[in-house]
C-alpha cells in the first residue's frame, strides 16, 4: 500500500480544499468512491485488466497538485497555434485540468450546445450534468477512475440537446504546464440527446520538461439515433505518464466512433468500455501507436453487446522500435437475447527491432447463438522481400522501412472521416518516423 498511502493521507487532510474549489455535483461522490480506493488500492498485473501495465509504479512518485486552483499565467488563445491547417473548429483550451474561460473561440455554437466548466454547468444547469455524472464510471469496478473521482475539481461538460447537428468540429487542446512535476485530474462529460450529432478532436500536449502524471475519465452518452465521433491526439514527451479511462453508452440506433492515436509519449495507458445498451447501435474503435526508445502504450478495450442487431467493429495498429512496449487487449462480450450481433475486431502489430515487445490478447464471450463475430491478431517484422523489392529500385532501406510503415499505419488514418485530420495525421505520421520532434507551428509556449 505504499502507493496509495500518499493519496490517502493527501485525501484525509485536504477534503475541506478539494470541496471548497469545487461543486455539489462532483463533491457528493467523493466519499464513495474514496471508500472503494482504499479498498481496491492500485491494481498489480495479476489483476486481468492490468496485466501488462503496473499501476503503483506509475502513481508511486511524489507529485504536485493545485488544488487551491491557482491560475497559469498564460492565454493559450495567444501562446498556442495547433490548428489542423483547413479544419475550421470550435476551438477551446483545458490549461492542466482546467477549463480555461477567460478567452473563448470568436465562432459561435448553434443553438442547442454547450460547452463549458462542470463547475459552471452544474450550477447553471443541474439537469444536465447531475443525471449523468458518475453513473458510467463507477469506482467500484477501477482503483484509477476512484481516485479521479476522488481528486477531480472540475471538468469539461458537451452538451447537444435534441435533434441538433453541430457542423463544426469542436476542437479541445488539453495543455500540462507547470514548473513543478504536476499531477492532474481531468473529468469530461459528453452528452447527445436523441438524434443528436457532433464531432470532438481532442488533443494533447506537454509544454514544460517536467514530469507530468495525467489522470482522466470521459463519459460519453449517445441517445437514441445520435451520432458522437471522437477524435483524440497525443502528442506529449517521454517524460509524461497519462492514464485514460473513457465509459461509453449507446442507446438504440446511435453510432459512436472513438479513434486514439498515440505519436509521442512516456507511459500511455487508454481503457475504452463501450455499453451497446439500445437495440441498432454501431460503434467502431480504432487506434494508431507509433512508439519508440522506452516508451510504453497500453490499450485495454471491453465491447459489451446488451441488445439485439447491435454492429462493433475495431481496429488497432502498432509499429514499435527501439526497446518500445506495446500492449493490446480487447474483450467483445456478447450477452444473452443479444441476437444479430455482428462484431470483428483485429490487432496488428509491427516490432521493428528485437529489443521491441508487444503483447495482444484479443477475446470473445458469446451467450447468443446468432451473430457473427471474428477477432485476430499478427505480431511481425517489416517484409524482407518487399525491402529488398524496393532497394533494387535505387529506394534507401531507411526510406524503404519508412514507406512500408506508414503504409501499414495508413489503414487506419484513413477510417477517419475529418478529412483534413486525415491528411494532417498523414504528414505528422511520417514526421513521426523520420525522428522529427513535432513541436506545433506557431507555439510560443516553450519557447
Amino acid at each position: 500500500m505504499d502507493s496509495e498511502r500518499q493519496y490517502i493521507d493527501l485525501f484525509t487532510q485536504c477534503r475541506a480544499l478539494l470541496d471548497k474549489h469545487s461543486c455539489g455535483v462532483l463533491n457528493q461522490h467523493r466519499e464513495e468512491a474514496f471508500r472503494h480506493f482504499q479498498r481496491l488500492g492500485f491494481p498489480t498485473r495479476k489483476v486481468e485488466r492490468y496485466k501488462y501495465t503496473s499501476m503503483g509504479d506509475v502513481f508511486a512518485p511524489d507529485y504536485g497538485l493545485n488544488l487551491q486552483r491557482l491560475d497559469i499565467p498564460v492565454n493559450p488563445y495567444e501562446a498556442f497555434r495547433c490548428d489542423v491547417p483547413n479544419l475550421s473548429t470550435s476551438l477551446y483550451f483545458i490549461v492542466n485540468d482546467a477549463f480555461f474561460d477567460k478567452a473563448l473561440p470568436k465562432s459561435h455554437l448553434p443553438e442547442g450546445v454547450a460547452v463549458m466548466a462542470l463547475r459552471k454547468a452544474a450550477a447553471l444547469h443541474p439537469e444536465w450534468v447531475e443525471p449523468y455524472y458518475g453513473t458510467l464510471a463507477q469506482p467500484a469496478d477501477d482503483a484509477v477512475t476512484a481516485l479521479n473521482t476522488m481528486l477531480a475539481q472540475d471538468g469539461l461538460l458537451v452538451h447537444v440537446s435534441k435533434g441538433v447537428t453541430v457542423e463544426r468540429t469542436i476542437q479541445v487542446i488539453n495543455i500540462l504546464r507547470a514548473d513543478v512535476d504536476l499531477m492532474v485530474n481531468r473529468r469530461v462529460l459528453i452528452v447527445a440527446e436523441e438524434g443528436a450529432q457532433v464531432k470532438l478532436l481532442f488533443c494533447d500536449h506537454a509544454a514544460d520538461d517536467r514530469n507530468f502524471l495525467a489522470t482522466e475519465v470521459v463519459e460519453v452518452f449517445a441517445g437514441p439515433g445520435a451520432s458522437v465521433d471522437i477524435y483524440s491526439l497525443e502528442e506529449t514527451h517521454n517524460k509524461s505518464a497519462r492514464v485514460s479511462n473513457s465509459y461509453i453508452e449507446q442507446q438504440a440506433g446511435s453510432s459512436v466512433r472513438h479513434n486514439s492515436i498515440t505519436l509521442h509519449n512516456g507511459l500511455t495507458r487508454n481503457r475504452v468500455d463501450v455499453l451497446l445498451r439500445g437495440e441498432g447501435a454501431e460503434c467502431q474503435l480504432n487506434g494508431c501507436v507509433i512508439s519508440d526508445k522506452h516508451q510504453h502504450v497500453d490499450n485495454n478495450t471491453l465491447i459489451r453487446h446488451q441488445a439485439p442487431g447491435c454492429i462493433s467493429n475495431e481496429r488497432y495498429k502498432y509499429v514499435l522500435d527501439d526497446h518500445a512496449v506495446g500492449a493490446f487487449a480487447g474483450r467483445v462480450l456478447v450477452e444473452h437475447g443479444a441476437q444479430q450481433t455482428e462484431s470483428a475486431m483485429t490487432n496488428q502489430n509491427l516490432c521493428a527491432t528485437k529489443t521491441a515487445r508487444m503483447y495482444t490478447q484479443p477475446m470473445l464471450e458469446i451467450y447468443a447463438d446468432d451473430v457473427k463475430c471474428s477477432h485476430g491478431s499478427t505480431v511481425g517484422q517489416l517484409n524482407d522481400a518487399a525491402l529488398f523489392y524496393m532497394r533494387q529500385r535505387g529506394i534507401s532501406l531507411e526510406e524503404a522501412r519508412l514507406l512500408l510503415q506508414m503504409a501499414f499505419v495508413n489503414e487506419v488514418i484513413d477510417q477517419m472521416h475529418l478529412d483534413p485530420l486525415r491528411d494532417r495525421l498523414h504528414y505528422l505520421v511520417e514526421k513521426r518516423f523520420r525522428g522529427e520532434l513535432s513541436k506545433c507551428e506557431g507555439c510560443r509556449l516553450c519557447r
